[in-house]
């Protein structure tokens, strides 16, 4: 027997089915290591030691894969393509070899770059061994991540409370778009005017043409700059003869672009389909994992995090075909096409993200697919066609048009483009950003001294606006400008920038929040250096040197270290107060609007004499007044705030009551109508607002959609009982009886369909009960002669055997991995004996519904009638098995350092991602 690892329950039954019996594909569900999220989990006095730890819910996953390598001729480590898969494999490993269950095994390493059954017999024909440069690259942007985030962070908390957390490429993120705000508020806007003819061809055809020039001098947009120079030159044209000095037409041509990779996917999903990339990604999972097609599992695009832009010349083939079949061999090229990145040490994977059957049309997939993934593949299909396309022929015209007006002479231009053959024009083309002029218009037919006769004239004052906001897609395409972190990690650094408050999305642009600036004027000022878009960059190219085996990870680690900590240190004596100044003074355009009399913005508008500073509080900065106590003034940085108190949104148009967003004492909310609106005892319908929709952009649409919450989607085939979606507490979630699962970042909880619902309630179910909403199950280790399971577990006191609600403490030379069966069963009739277990209390109750008092962590004796989830959650455990505790990178499990507990987890204050 052969064992294959893989991330994902859907690719490991995929990929089974491929295989055959004499393999057993097993999933990770993911990493299953990471550092703990507390200090000293990377030691850079230890050349840059790292302690890893086993995610608990990976523990009994990593003992299924242990235990069927018992008796297993090989180990397949068959994860993702790219660094993470490389790492994920490699964790998988560690612990295999920590709990000893590798013997005389082979192990190998295969990847394939898409889910088929050729591409995965294929990769089985080739394996090789884990890439160790691609592990030490891992390593190293892990610890530099975690170095940055949980040592900046602290000092962030101290220095500006209120402050979440910074990282190493999130912060510079976070600049980019707190500087684009900065330029925005210093812009000044600029007065100039236009003056376009509508002119009249002999035979009586008209164009639009605009002035260029008068009186020997070129006339550039901004030239005219008041309305008395625009008058003038009105006044001449009307009064000028028009003759065309020259017709000019060349030709062009217009190639396609390359096909996606991870970042241009990610831009023109967000322009053309109205996706965030955090939306974008796992529906690409998805479409890589698969679907069925005629009984198999089939993936549908290749690996969708990629810096590559080629494609293997059997898609060329294939693409070149389909496009002689639809299209006609005019649109097909002379030769194939060939593209070469551009971006710096592309290595996320090997091909561009492609259909890995381009004969599977958009048309005939739709049936098949929801209508997101249907969508992104009829992009992603669209796109690798257009790019093996024929190119487009256009011919651009130019008409220079001479005015004389008495002794002056004015000069007039009119452009226009004409597309001869639309080549990959007729499928694709691609999306922009901000729209530019497009001189798209065709003109008439003219020759040289012909004469034009003037039918109108606009005369239009223009003011220069300031540059855009970012949209998602823009910052992404800004970000891999610059060579600022790594494709594969900006919808993460996004998604973190909007749920840390730092920005928020409105109307498909990026703005920086309050609290978002202060972190960045204060990283500037203080970590000028670590915040600079060329530093971010070389250090990127530093990391990429190591997965080409060109440096030692350690090395990169400690010529960062070495000047950041110094930095830190200098800054752990400044006095918060002397940051307030300083941000105070960095801000102040921002912060202290110009007043409409002319006045000081700074003068306090309560007591008059007091001047406005920047000051810091338990939840974040806001501006007060220096007389303060005698003065208690105060108000957020922004100077117009939110604004609050209800607002009507529109009727609902079932029961046409007011749908209204109001604010209580938890949030804002919607509601349905008035209490007076209904029957006594009856309550107004209401809905919470979900996480990152601002309470101002709510619209009516939206809100009676929240209000219809939850809906039914459908029946589980199964159990014909009803599967329904909603939104809670902790975020969208299917729900199946008492079975809930959390809806994934491309699912949708208003038209989430009955297939997707019913994988996530399966895979749920199969992961099996989280720890927030259930006791810990334990670690089974057989069967009592009289009281049943036995498993051992973890309580608050430490680590103990159960069964039949009876509980016994290890002893001190015993562990969670060492105990045995006949040990427990005997520590377990000894406790028994005691008069231990089940109590007197628990044989006296009175109804089944009541909790039954037994030892802590007993999950059997832990069933209440009312809110188990809570129950289960306030008792998390202490101690772990050894296979759950620390081990060194590359190295045996820390003895001297002792297991890592998971009763106190630091993710209030994450501290950075990178």
């Amino acid at each position: 027997m052969n064992i294959v690892i893989v991330e994902s329950p859907a690719k490991a039954k995929t990929i089974n089915k491929y295989l055959g019996a004499s393999y057993e594909v097993l999933a990770s569900f993911g990493h299953v290591r990471d550092l703990p999220a507390k200090n000293g989990s990377v030691d850079p006095d230890a050349n840059f030691q790292m302690i890893w730890e086993v995610d608990p819910k990976a523990v009994s996953r990593l003992n299924d894969i242990a235990k069927s390598l018992k008796g297993a001729d090989k180990l397949i480590l068959a994860t993702d393509p790219d660094r993470e898969g490389e790492a994920i494999s490699w964790h998988v490993l560690e612990v295999m070899k920590q709990k000893r269950a590798l013997k005389d095994q082979k192990i190998e390493r295969v990847v394939f770059n898409a889910i088929t059954k050729q591409a995965v017999t294929d990769a089985m024909k080739n394996p090789r061994q884990i890439d160790g440069a691609l592990v030490d690259a891992y390593m190293a942007r892990r610890a530099l991540d975690y170095l940055v985030g949980f040592t900046l962070s602290p000092v962030l908390w101290r220095k500006l409370p209120g402050a979440r957390s910074a990282g190493r490429v999130q912060s510079v993120a976070l600049r980019l778009v707190c500087d684009r705000e900065l330029e925005i508020e210093k812009f000044v806007p600029r007065e100039y005017w236009s003056l376009i003819a509508t002119l009249a061809t002999p035979r009586g055809e008209t164009f639009e043409a605009r002035l260029v020039g008068a009186d020997g001098r070129k006339i550039q947009r901004l030239d005219i700059g008041s309305g008395t120079e625009a008058e003038d030159f009105r006044k001449a044209i009307e009064a000028a003869r028009f003759t065309v000095s020259t017709v000019e037409a060349k030709p062009a041509r217009r190639n396609p672009h390359a096909p996606f990779t991870t970042s241009t996917l990610q831009q023109e999903a967000s322009r053309k389909l109205g996706f965030a990339p955090a939306h974008t990604m796992p529906i690409a999972q998805r479409l890589y994992e698969g679907i069925d097609i005629g009984g198999e599992t089939t993936g549908l695009i290749t690996y969708m995090r990629t810096d590559g832009v080629q494609i293997d010349p059997s898609a060329i083939t294939q693409a070149r075909k389909v496009i002689g079949e639809d299209y006609g061999n005019a649109y097909v090229p002379d030769a194939p096409r060939q593209y070469q990145t551009k971006a710096k040490n592309a290595q996320e994977a090997h091909e561009a993200i492609r259909p890995t059957d381009l004969s599977r049309r958009p048309a005939d997939m739709k049936r098949r697919l929801d209508s997101d993934q249907a969508r992104l593949y009829e992009l992603i299909w669209t796109r690798t066609i257009a790019s093996q396309m024929e190119s487009a022929e256009l011919e651009r015209t130019t008409v220079d048009i001479a005015a004389k007006a008495g002794s002056r002479m004015l000069e007039l231009r009119a452009s226009g483009q004409v597309i001869k053959f639309d080549g990959f024009l007729a499928l694709y083309q691609e999306g922009r950003d901000d729209e530019e002029d497009d001189d798209s218009r065709r003109l008439p037919a003219m020759s040289e001294g012909e004469s034009l006769k003037r039918e109108n004239l606009s005369v239009t004052q223009h003011f220069t606006e300031p540059p855009p906001r970012f949209s998602e897609a823009s910052l992404v395409k800004r970000m891999e400008e610059l060579g600022i972190g790594r494709p594969s990690t900006y919808a993460s650094i996004l998604q973190v920038l909007k749920d840390r408050g730092y920005v928020k999305l409105e109307k498909k642009r990026l703005y920086g929040e309050d609290k978002g600036r202060v972190v960045v004027a204060f990283l500037e000022n203080f970590f000028a250096r670590y915040v600079e878009y060329d530093f971010t960059a070389n250090l990127e190219e530093q990391l990429d040197r190591i997965s080409n085996n060109e440096v030692s990870w350690q090395q990169v680690l400690k010529d960062f270290w070495d000047d950041f900590i110094g930095v830190v240190n200098d800054i752990k004596d400044v006095r918060v107060s002397e940051v307030l100044d300083v941000l105070d003074n960095m801000l102040g355009p921002h912060i202290y609007a110009p007043r409409e009399d002319g006045g000081d913005p700074r003068q306090c508008p309560t007591c008059g004499t007091g001047k406005l500073n920047l000051k810091a509080g338990k939840f974040g900065a806001f501006v007060g007044c220096s007389n303060y106590p005698e003065c208690r003034y105060t108000r957020p940085l922004a100077a117009d705030g939110d604004a609050g108190g209800d607002r009507v949104l529109g009727k609902d148009p079932q029961s046409g009551l007011d749908v209204a967003v109001k604010s209580g004492r938890f949030g804002p909310y919607i509601q349905l109508g008035e209490p007076s609106d209904y029957a006594e005892g009856e309550k107004p319908k209401r809905a919470g607002i979900p996480k990152n929709t601002s309470p101002a952009d709510m619209e009516l649409d939206l809100a009676v959609k929240l209000l219809s919450l939850p809906r039914e989607i459908g029946k589980h085939p199964e159990t014909g009982e009803p599967i329904t979606a909603g939104i809670g507490r902790f975020g969208p979630f299917v729900r199946h009886e008492k079975t809930y699962a959390s809806l994934e970042a491309g699912d949708e909880v208003f038209d989430i369909g009955l297939n997707r619902a019913v994988t996530l309630i399966a895979e749920k179910i199969a992961k099996g009960p989280s720890r927030r909403f259930g006791a810990d199950p334990g670690k089974p280790l057989g069967d009592h002669p009289t009281l049943g399971a036995v498993a051992v577990k973890s309580g608050r006191y430490g680590a103990y055997v159960t069964a039949g609600g009876v509980n016994a403490t290890l002893p001190s030379d015993k562990t969670p991995d060492t105990i045995t069966l006949p040990e427990a069963i005997a520590l377990i009739d000894e406790r028994a004996a005691k008069g231990g277990g089940k109590t007197k209390r628990a044989a006296k109750k009175a109804k089944p519904a009541k909790t039954e008092k037994a030892a802590d962590g007993d999950a059997a004796a832990r069933k209440p009638a009312k809110k188990p989830a809570k129950k289960a959650a306030a008792k998390p455990a202490s101690a772990k098995p050894k296979s759950d505790a620390v081990s060194k990178a590359r190295g045996p499990v820390a003895a001297a350092k002792p297991p890592a507990t998971t009763a106190k987890p630091p993710a209030k204050k994450s501290a950075g991602n990178g």
